[in-house]
Formats: C-alpha cells, sequence, structure tokens
C-alpha cells in the first residue's frame, strides 16, 4: 500500500464518521463496536 493510498483510505474513514456525527446523530462508532464484538464472538465459536 502507498503512501497516497493510505492517506486517501483515511480521508475516507474520516470522513465517514464526520458525515455520521453531522447528519446522523453520531451512533456509527457504537453501532460498529457492538458488531464488532459479534464478529469476535462468532469466530471464537471456530477457534
Amino acid at each position: 500500500m502507498t503512501n497516497a493510498i493510505a492517506l486517501g483510505l483515511g480521508l475516507v474513514i474520516l470522513a465517514v464518521f464526520l458525515g455520521d456525527a453531522i447528519f446522523l446523530q453520531g451512533n456509527l462508532p457504537l453501532f460498529l463496536g457492538k458488531e464488532f464484538a459479534a464478529l469476535i464472538e462468532y469466530l471464537s465459536f471456530w477457534r
């Protein structure tokens, strides 16, 4: 991954979180945290 791609990807992720905070009441980090915890729980079954 080049620096330009990494910087572009970082800006896109930042823009998504910023847009969520401005327009959608900022629930995206909480939702992603809950979904990530559920994914870890699901993956631990296969261990």
